[in-house]
C-alpha cells in the first residue's frame, strides 16, 4: 500500500492481512514494490483493476444499480424524471482511478440505452483519463495528492480499451477539490452517509461541471435525466473528515 494511504485503509487492511508492505505514492513506485515482493515470495498478484475478471466483477455494480432503480420506480414512479413512462436509467456516472469500476459498469450497460460517464479530480493532473481521451492517447503515470486518494492512479490498459470506446463511455469529466468537499458535505449532512472524497466525484460532476450539465439540459430537455451515481467507498475516519473541513 502507498505509505500515504488513509489510516482507515491501512488499519482495515491489517485486519485482513498478516503483513502490509508499504510503497511510495505513485503507481510506478507501488508496482516496483509489488515486483520485489513477488520475486521474494513467488506470490501471485491479484490486480486491483487492470484484469478481465476484476472488470467483470466490478461491472456487477451496474447490475445492482439497475435492479435498485427499477425497484424504486415500481414502488414510486414519480421518483423518475419521466414519471410512469420511465423504463431505465438515462445515465450512470462512476469515479475513475484505474478504471475497473467504470469499464465494468460500461460493459454491463453496453447493450442498453443507458449512457455511461466517468468522473475524476482535476487536482495536480489526477484527471489523467479525461486528458488522455482529449489527446487520443492513454496517460501512463499520475502524481497527484488529490483528496480523492483512491483515484490517484492511471487508467489500466484493459480499462482504457473500454473507456476510450465512445460507444461504451460517452465522456469523462473532472472536478476541483472544493467541489469534491462540497459534494461530500452534502452527502454527510443531508443523506447521513459516510463516504470518502473519492466516492463523491460523480455527484460533484452532476452538481458543478457545466459541460456535463449542458449535455443533460440539451438531451434531457424539460424533463431531465434519471442519473445513477456510484459512491465508490467509505474509507475515512472522523479525524480525517474533521481535518478536511477544519
Amino acid at each position: 500500500m502507498p505509505s500515504i494511504s488513509t489510516t482507515s485503509k491501512i488499519e482495515g487492511t491489517k485486519a485482513y492481512a498478516t503483513k502490509v508492505v508499504f510503497s511510495g505514492s505513485t503507481s510506478t513506485e507501488r508496482e516496483a514494490v509489488v515486483a520485489e515482493v513477488q520475486s521474494q515470495t513467488d506470490a501471485i498478484l491479484v490486480p486491483p483493476y487492470d484484469d478481465f475478471n476484476i472488470i467483470c466483477g466490478q461491472g456487477t455494480t451496474g447490475l445492482e444499480l439497475e435492479e435498485q432503480y427499477l425497484e424504486l420506480l415500481a414502488q414510486n414512479p414519480q421518483l423518475s424524471a419521466h414519471g410512469s413512462s420511465g423504463s431505465g436509467l438515462d445515465a450512470v456516472i462512476t469515479p475513475i482511478g484505474g478504471g475497473g469500476l467504470n469499464a465494468g459498469v460500461a460493459t454491463f450497460f453496453s447493450d442498453k440505452k443507458t449512457r455511461v460517464y466517468g468522473a475524476e479530480p482535476s487536482f495536480e493532473g489526477a484527471d489523467d483519463c479525461r486528458r488522455g481521451l482529449e489527446a487520443g492517447k492513454r496517460v501512463t503515470s499520475v502524481k497527484s495528492l488529490s483528496i480523492g486518494d483512491g483515484l490517484r492512479t492511471p487508467v489500466g490498459l484493459l480499462n482504457w480499451e473500454v473507456i476510450s470506446d465512445k460507444t461504451k463511455v460517452e465522456g469523462v469529466f473532472a472536478v476541483t477539490e472544493e467541489q469534491i468537499k462540497t459534494a461530500m458535505r452534502l452527502v454527510l449532512e443531508r443523506m447521513k452517509v459516510v463516504v470518502e472524497p473519492s466516492a463523491v466525484v460523480g455527484l460533484a460532476v452532476c452538481l458543478f461541471n457545466e459541460e456535463f450539465r449542458r449535455i443533460v439540459e440539451k438531451e434531457g430537455g424539460e424533463e431531465g435525466w434519471d442519473i445513477g451515481i456510484v459512491f465508490s467507498g467509505g474509507n475515512t475516519t472522523v479525524e480525517a473528515i474533521g481535518k478536511l473541513f477544519s
